[in-house]
């Protein structure tokens, strides 16, 4: 049923657009009770979130061998997620309701970005144990320095974002989580925070 709710969803926004799209539609043409898709999304938002950004859980880290490698494998998962033309229609509506719907928006927080946040916490965890790290940072940082900037790359600056541009925000991200673990954890040479 998940799998239909999902797939009707994705069919209905490429169709009739996010604006469009009502709950009713989709339980008709999913052939699901409208209770039965409440019960799983709390609201059109999320519903549509779902089906066209984002899996109810984020994408397993992959253990690559270096903090690099870990990033750019969970970069390109998320770029194919967040690059589909629905997930680039349904973008800007979803922050705009994020915005002015705190229940929504405490949602949003709790169940997607806190588990992308302990995807990054493992990813961290192991560059640390790799000796890469010279100690962990804060995942929220890490999510913000990487897939915020993939999501402003898409959704506000509308750029075309390819591999390269992927590898780039990977390479940026992992300096910058890097300077981050070395200021946080005293090592010489790290630049001084600024005052």
């Amino acid at each position: 049923m998940d799998h239909r709710i999902l797939q009707t969803t994705r069919e209905l926004i490429e169709e009739v657009g996010y604006p469009a799209l009502t709950v009713d539609q989709v339980a008709t043409r999913a052939g699901v009770g409208k209770a039965a898709i409440y019960r799983r999304y709390a609201s059109k938002a999320e519903m549509a979130f779902v089906a066209t950004m984002h899996d109810r859980q984020p994408p397993p880290s992959v253990d690559t061998g270096s903090l690099h490698g870990d990033l750019l494998a969970l970069a390109r998962t998320f770029h194919a997620r967040m690059a589909a033309p629905a997930a680039r229609q349904l973008a800007p509506a979803l922050i705009s309701e994020l915005a002015v719907n705190p229940v929504l928006d405490a949602r949003f927080q709790d169940t997607f970005l806190a588990a992308e946040q302990a995807t990054f916490a493992e990813i961290i965890e192991r560059a640390v144990a790799r000796g890469e790290l010279a100690g962990t940072v804060d995942p929220a940082m890490a999510h913000l320095l990487l897939l915020g900037c993939l999501a402003s790359a898409l959704y506000v600056l509308c750029l075309p974002v390819d591999d390269a541009v992927v590898t780039d925000l990977v390479t940026a991200a992992a300096a910058g989580i890097t300077a981050l673990a070395e200021r946080d954890h005293g090592v010489s040479g790290a630049p001084a925070e600024p005052s």
